[in-house]
């Protein structure tokens, strides 16, 4: 119900026709850019994160404590997007614990800028999103039988062989949902935008600008347009993984 009274709102725009909401948007460069601006924050950190994930959980699944250091791996998602946001700024700002540690060693002579910019929002998307990643592909993995691996290694196959042609190719199908579903989670970004990043500048993204149109400007039936419109991009990206991955 949501979904579907916020796509009938989209098309009932204060003035103008049916469609002036999306010819507005995609008529103003400060609006459409939007959408630029968080691709070029969301496919970095989806593929950093689910890369990350592969080597780590790997080492993870051979380990004897495993559940202790799963635990510790995923304790981010309990603490939210807003918490580590505001904890990024109180230790990477220039008054933070990391430049002060720097400075003190003699390593940088003034602070390194590390918030308010797209540094700062992509540790946050990869804090906050790397254990999700963690998870899944932890999952896949368990899910491969273990013998697969040690009959190639009887053979002969050596750990890279063993990767490259019994895990990874097994492994290719979740790692395509988890690229799905990190993707979604980085591209709907919006506390680490606007804490850690410039709003108004190069981490200004989609759902700010569905933000400011409803809460700023008054206008619902824009917002709706432009929460749409991130909908559909997502969808989108989410169906060519999913078909890219049958080759």
């Amino acid at each position: 119900y949501p979904f579907l009274y916020g796509f009938v709102l989209s098309f009932e725009p204060k003035t103008g026709g049916w469609l002036a909401n999306y010819q507005k948007f995609f008529s103003n460069p400060f609006l459409y850019d939007t959408i630029a601006s968080t691709f070029w924050l969301a496919v970095p950190a989806t593929l950093i994160n689910v890369l990350i994930s592969i080597p780590v959980a790997l080492r993870v699944r051979m380990m004897t404590h495993r559940r202790l250091l799963t635990t510790i791996l995923v304790i981010p998602i309990t603490l939210g997007t807003v918490l580590i946001a505001e904890g990024l700024l109180t230790y990477l700002g220039p008054q933070g614990w990391f430049n002060r540690t720097l400075m003190l060693f003699g390593f940088i002579s003034s602070p390194v800028r590390l918030v308010h910019n797209y540094t700062g929002v992509m540790l946050s998307l990869v804090m906050s999103g790397f254990p999700f990643t963690f998870l899944l592909t932890l999952s896949y993995l368990t899910g491969i039988d273990p013998s697969l691996e040690q009959a190639a290694s009887t053979l002969g196959a050596k750990a890279r062989a063993r990767f490259f042609y019994i895990i990874l190719p097994l492994l290719a199908q979740g790692l395509a949902i988890n690229l799905c579903l990190s993707f979604v989670q980085t591209f709907s970004v919006f506390p680490s935008a606007v804490l850690l990043g410039a709003p108004a500048g190069s981490t200004r993204v989609i759902s700010l600008a569905a933000y400011q149109a409803a809460y700023e400007q008054y206008d619902y039936s824009m917002a709706s347009a432009i929460a749409m419109i991130m909908g559909f991009v997502q969808l989108g990206v989410v169906i060519l993984i999913l078909g890219a991955r049958r080759f």
